[in-house]
Order: C-alpha cells, then structure tokens, then sequence
C-alpha cells in the first residue's frame, strides 16, 4: 500500500475536501431553494440527533484505529493491524444492532417532546439506516487513515457528495408535494445513499489491497485480541466522551434554543426559521474552511503516532509547528472573505442576507475555531484523549449555559445563541492548546505571526476598498467572485513575498509548486 509524506496526505485530503465542500454547498443551496428556511431548519433540528447516534455507534474508533495502525504499521506488525480491524467491525457491528432499532423507537417521542415540532420526526426516520453504514466505512477509513494511504478517503468523500447532490433534487421534488417535513425527509435519504455508495467504494478498496484477509480466522482473531480491545478503549472512550460531549450539546442545542426563544416571546414558527438561519445557513458558510484544518486533523494522528512510536520528537515538534501556520494561514483568508463579502455571499447562496448579520459577528472568532480541530488530534495522538475530553465538556456545559442566559433576553433573541456558540468555541481551542503546552512545546515565532496578521488586516481593510470600487459586468455572483478572486490573489502575494509559505512546503503542490519556487 502506498504511504504518503504527512504534507501530501494533507494535500490530497485539502484538495477533496475542497470539492466536497463546494458540492456540499450546492447540496445546502438545492435544500435551501426547495424547501425554504423552515425546511432547512426542520433539516437542522433533526440532523443533531443523528450525529449523536452515529457517534455512539462509531465509539470513537476511526481515530483509536488511525493511531493504533500507524503504530503497528511503523514496527510491520500485519497481525496486529488484523487484530485491529476484527475487533473494531466487531464493536461497530454490535453496537449498530443496539442503537438502529432503538433510534427508530424513540423518534417520535425527541421530536415530540424535545424538539418542540412533530414534523422532524420524518427526517428523524429517514435518516436511521445511515447509522450501521457510517460504522463500518469509519472501520476502514481509519484503517486506511492510520497506513496513511489517503486517497480512499479522499476519493470517497467526493463520490458521497456526488452522490448525495445527484439525488437531493429528486428526492425533495417527489416529497415536497406531501409536505415540507417529507421534503426534509427526502433529503436526509439522498444522505443516506450517498454514504452507501462511499462505504462500497472503500470495501472495493480494501478487497484490492490483499494484504490483510480480515474473513479468515476471524473468530480467532477476536478470542485473541483482548490486549487489542483494551487498547483501542484506551483510545476511543476518552474520543467517544469527547465526541458525545460535542454532540449532546449540539443535541441539546435547538432544544435550549426553542425554548430560550420561546420565553423571550419568539412563535415555534419563527424560532424554527431563525435557528434555521443561524445553523443551516451562517454555520455553514463559516465552517466552510474547516476541511483544511480537518484534513491536518486526518493526517496529523497518524504522522504523530508514528513520530512517537519511534522516538522521533524533534519530527513531532515540526510537524506541530507546520500544522499551526498552516491553520493561521488558511483561517486568516477565511476569516477576511466571510467578514468582508458576508451579504453577498449569503444572496448568491441562498437568496437571502438575513444571516449575514451572524456571520458578521462570528467570522473573527473562526479563527480560534480553524485550530481546535488540529490541536484535538494531537492530543489523542498523545495519549490524551481524556483531557479533550475534559475541556470539550467545559465549553459545551459554558456554551450551553450562555445560550439560556443570552437567547432568553427579547434584545438579543438569536443572536444571543450565536454569541454562546462563539464562546464556548473559543474557550475549547484555547483550553486544547494549554494542554499540548503541557507535553509539546508550541513554536510561536513572534516575527512569523506578527507578519501573518498584518497580512490579514490589510487584506481585509482592502478587500472593503475592492468592493466599493471595482465592479464587473454581470451578475452579483460575477461581482463575488471576482471580489474573491482580487483579494485571495492579493493575500497569496503577500505570504509569498513575506516568505510566510515554506519552500519544502510549495514544492509538494501538485501541477504549480516547482514554478512558483523558482
């Protein structure tokens, strides 16, 4: 199997991401153009219940699976990494058995109760078969993860989001006529599907690369593998607390906010639409970067993993440093792009600015939020999944508690939510960095930020002179994306002339790298 240097599995993983982002958001738009914002919030309210459940049946494996290959695969222990793959289909497997049926059972009684509005009970069922395919394909996406192999990964995030945007059209247009709530409910099966069809390319995957047999001796392998189990639960529980923590609160989320909104005067209706608002379009927008920072998350479990097995912590310490810049770097052209083309960005996707105002107000803090995701993975690399287990309990319990505090106030409403959901965000990142502090020291180099920022600030006070002052022939989207492309263009130059972009790390970029070193 073809192993891949930290810095191109991160490239493969940014380039997919890229296009699966941008196919996501068509995806979003197809939703958003069809079934309007209360369907999109139906859409919203119901897709937290969902990740909760596949989180407990994933039990946070693909990472314990990612780091513990990576391990066995640096000393060429192949027995192991069978060990492995046997006992984690065996947890996934039996766990999908217990939570499926017990997600279908309990459906309408969150959508009644909990989520304030009967109608999310339909995408609620609509999305129960996702749970037993995502925990099998999050076995091999791991194992391919922890071989740092990415482009099973990569290739099979594009072809979900193919498949997904190919579908979201019919399977809206079929049901909408029987409601907006069906309509939602047609869209979380296109979801479905499209994980289907990327659980299947990554077996076909798997079944070419032959130097595992995961069906021979299988039973043997799980009667032997006990030390195995106990270490992957080293990993994946401190993970799975993590990750639950994470995704109770985004559970928990619309509940506290309905109700918040609710004391403070704002009808069901209304309430469902402005959350729609909130999550499904101004999250979305300024997410929209995190799949670099997820991509360095992917790579990074594996390459510290293996760094530390074999003793190497001076490769640690760089391969820190590096996903550390690179985060400001790409956060830093997010956060002017969101901030300064908030009201654009938000017409052209959905035909609407009412969330440009969140959008406004959150994009500084996104910043802090593009290295969370790293900074997590290092730590379970390390060993201490239990600490970000630890802090992401503290700021989903402060997040929770602000979104009562601030939503419930008639002079802040929604807007209250948002700044919880910023607080408890930033709190997260900075409390992940004190940790690794603790162990690995994190390179600041003053000069180096220093640049970076003023980069930032110049890019984005100019980026507000481009808009008032060019303006091209066309559409408001043709407007857009020449604004974009002026300012990213700008930004670019400016790292490059500032020799913020390393020169090893330039010439790894495929087709442009040697010419623009030179």
């Amino acid at each position: 199997m073809a192993k891949q240097t930290f810095l191109r599995g991160t490239l493969i993983l940014i380039a997919a991401g890229m296009i699966t982002r941008m196919l996501g958001f068509v995806n979003r738009v197809v939703i958003a153009r069809f079934i309007g914002e209360e369907g999109v919030g139906l859409y919203m309210m119901a897709a937290p219940t969902f990740f909760l459940a596949t989180t407990l049946t994933q039990f946070g494996l693909p990472v314990a699976i990612s780091k513990l290959v990576a391990e066995a695969s640096a000393r060429g222990d192949r027995q192991k990494m069978k060990h492995i793959l046997v006992m984690s289909l065996t947890v996934t497997g039996i766990l999908s058995l217990i939570f499926t049926p017990l997600f279908l059972c309990f459906a309408p009684i969150m959508s009644e109760t909990m989520l304030t509005d009967q109608r999310t009970v339909y995408p609620l069922l609509a999305i129960t078969p996702v749970v037993p395919i995502i925990a099998i394909s999050s076995v091999l996406r791991g194992y391919f993860q922890g071989r740092q192999n990415m482009n099973p990964l990569a290739f099979s995030q594009v072809l979900e989001q193919i498949v997904r945007i190919s579908l979201v059209a019919v399977c809206t247009t079929v049901f909408l006529p029987y409601g907006i709530e069906y309509a939602a409910a047609g869209a979380m099966i296109s979801s479905v599907i499209g994980e289907l069809a990327s659980l299947i390319y990554l077996f076909i995957c798997f079944k070419a690369n032959k130097t595992i047999r995961i069906r021979k001796q299988f039973f043997k392998s799980i009667a032997n593998g006990k030390e195995t189990f106990r270490q992957l639960m080293s990993v994946s529980l401190p993970t799975t607390g993590s990750r639950f923590i994470g995704n109770l609160s985004w559970f928990f989320e619309p509940i506290v906010v309905a109700q918040s909104l609710a004391i403070a005067g704002v009808a069901t209706a209304a309430a469902t639409s402005q959350y729609g608002e909130l999550t499904g379009f101004a999250m979305t927008v300024l997410t929209l970067p995190s799949f670099i920072t997820y991509s360095l998350s992917t790579a990074l479990v594996p390459a510290i993993s293996e760094g530390m097995e074999q003793k190497k912590l001076q490769v640690v310490e760089y391969r820190l440093e590096q996903a550390m810049r690179l985060c400001l770097l790409s956060g830093g052209i997010s956060v002017v792009i969101l901030f300064s083309f908030a009201d654009e960005l938000m017409s052209v996707m959905y035909g609407s600015t009412n969330a440009a105002v969140f959008v406004k107000v959150m994009a500084p803090f996104f910043l802090l939020y593009y290295f969370q995701g790293p900074l997590q993975a290092v730590l379970q690399a390390l060993n201490l999944a239990g600490a970000a287990m630890m802090n992401s309990f503290i700021g989903a319990a402060v997040k929770t508690g602000l979104i009562f505090v601030l939503a419930t106030r008639p002079s802040l409403g929604i807007m209250g939510a948002a700044l919880a959901i910023v607080t408890g965000m930033v709190l997260v990142t900075l409390l992940h960095a004190a940790t690794v502090s603790k162990v690995l020291p994190i390179s600041i180099k003053i000069k180096e930020y220093a640049l970076c920022f003023a980069v930032i600030f110049i890019c984005g006070y100019v980026s507000r002179i481009i808009k008032h002052a060019v303006h091209f022939s066309g559409s408001e989207a043709v407007n857009l994306t020449g604004w974009i492309a002026m300012t990213a263009i700008l930004y670019i130059a400016l790292l490059l002339l500032f020799r913020l972009i390393k020169r090893e790390e330039l010439i790894r970029i495929p087709v442009i790298g040697k010419f623009v070193t030179r």
